[in-house]
């Protein structure tokens, strides 16, 4: 079986999307499908390409059992959309982005990241960047239940 490939964007890759990443990444690990995927994780922007993920994701990550310091910024490229098969954009503006870059030949997964969690009332997952710690908190509830969805989803379409 050919492997999934799975990438989680944000704007600056720092925040929201490391940490999708990185709980989609452990998900994946602790259900034994480590070997069936690709997990990455980008920005629409350049601003923080290379660097770690901001300190206070990385913090509120690390008290759930995520370690997310391997993790570097990177930018989204049109290339992505030859190699993902599920391109996952954790609000609306960084979607438009994405459909701006999409080729017309794909044929993967383009879609908001909390639509893999229809029970939530949120619709996007809030950019914890300018908030208070518990904008990260937030973050990671909305993305543990996007990411079950998202691994069941995908278990349900592959058969896994």
């Amino acid at each position: 079986m050919q492997k999934i490939h799975v990438l989680f964007v944000c704007l600056g890759n720092i925040c929201r999307s490391p940490t999708a990443h990185g709980v989609f990444q452990q998900l994946v690990d602790d259900s034994g499908l480590t070997d069936y995927f690709d997990i990455d994780s980008a920005g629409t922007s350049g601003w923080h390409i290379g660097k770690k993920p901001d300190s206070r994701t990385m913090v509120a990550a690390k008290k759930r059992g995520y370690d997310l310091s391997a993790l570097r910024g990177r930018q989204v490229d049109v290339d992505d959309f030859e190699k993902y098969d599920y391109i996952l954009a954790m609000d609306e503006s960084n979607l438009k982005d994405l459909q701006v870059l999409q080729p017309s030949h794909y044929s993967g997964v383009l879609t908001l990241f909390l639509n893999y969690f229809p029970e939530s009332s949120y619709n996007e997952v809030p950019d914890p960047y300018y908030g208070g710690d518990k904008g990260f908190d937030t973050v990671l509830d909305l993305v543990e239940a996007a990411s079950q969805g998202l691994l069941t989803t995908i278990r349900n379409e592959k058969n896994l």
